[in-house]
């Protein structure tokens, strides 16, 4: 085994566990970057976010001007979110994001960002394998319990389901404390029957962003046939497909505000199988069939 395949096999094992391998190195080189998914978007017409590629913040700054807020700055290059910064509401927020995704690579993207349900969608050319709604974390309050006894509740839900390291527990951090107290709230405060509370802004894994499966016979025939024109349109076997829908995937996408993020050529389908809410998936037919393709350079990046 030769060098390459050797560092890719370690970054295989240390940041991409639970992630599938069922796409051709040409595949998985053609869909690398956040620049490459919104060109081939655009050139198919498939509805997308405007966005560029910036290495100067000052251009983030002269985007904003352009385009107005809500926006999302992540790094060109990434995966589970890293480094990725949404909704960004203000210049303060702006700035602080444009700095800091430099952290996980030199180049980056600012785009719109739209309000709506996030979606990770995994599809084959001709079949939609399993759909998922992605929620940053919360509780639901029940007019008795503060947010800190609420915490502990659902976390202790999270190990009876074991869906760690999955679905992550939610931390009493800083960071949701912070973001608690935008909302002029604390661990402290009492949340009133049925009130939704999100602790963190982001829909990732790590803070105990919520997982939950889609029925796939409440997803209209046309927007299925979307995301496996998309898988098409690279020549791949399998796509994660991120896209966020205005007023859900259970509309016809084109009565609506929607935007396709990204497409993930290696994606993480240990997800689909540990929903926080929904029925579970059953995968393994799937998997034996991907299993048995007999795909080209699997072990080199």
């Amino acid at each position: 085994m030769n060098l390459k395949a050797l560092i890719y096999r370690w970054i295989s094992k240390r940041y991409m566990d639970g992630c599938s391998n069922y796409n051709s190195l040409q595949v998985r080189r053609s869909s690398r970057s956040k620049e490459q998914a919104r060109a081939m978007f655009a050139k198919h017409q498939v509805p997308h976010a405007q966005g560029q590629i910036f290495i100067n913040p000052f251009s983030a700054h002269k985007f904003a001007q352009t385009h107005g807020f809500p926006l999302v700055i992540k790094p060109n290059v990434s995966g589970f979110s890293r480094g990725s910064h949404f909704p960004i509401t203000n210049y303060k927020e702006l700035w602080k994001a444009a700095l800091m995704v430099k952290v996980w690579w030199p180049s980056s993207v600012i785009e719109q960002y739209l309000l709506g349900a996030n979606y990770r969608v995994l599809a084959t050319q001709d079949q939609i394998i399993s759909v998922i709604r992605r929620y940053p974390p919360f509780i639901d309050g029940d007019g008795q319990n503060n947010i800190g006894d609420l915490i502990d509740s659902e976390n202790a839900i999270r190990q009876q389901m074991d869906l760690h390291p999955t679905i992550y527990p939610i931390k009493k951090s800083p960071a949701v404390s912070s973001y608690l107290a935008k909302q002029n709230l604390n661990f402290d405060s009492v949340p009133a029957d049925g009130e939704r509370v999100y602790l963190f802004n982001r829909v990732a894994l790590a803070p105990g962003g919520v997982v939950e499966t889609i029925d796939q016979s409440t997803v209209p025939e046309v927007n299925k046939q979307l995301f496996c024109d998309v898988v098409k349109q690279f020549d791949a076997s399998l796509f994660g497909i991120d896209v966020i829908l205005e007023h859900g995937i259970e509309q016809d996408y084109t009565t609506q505000k929607c935007i396709f993020l990204e497409v993930n050529s290696r994606p993480y389908t240990r997800m689909h199988e540990k929903p926080r809410y929904g029925e579970v998936d059953d995968l393994q037919p799937f998997y034996a069939h991907m299993d048995s393709l007999n795909v080209a350079d699997t072990n080199t990046f």
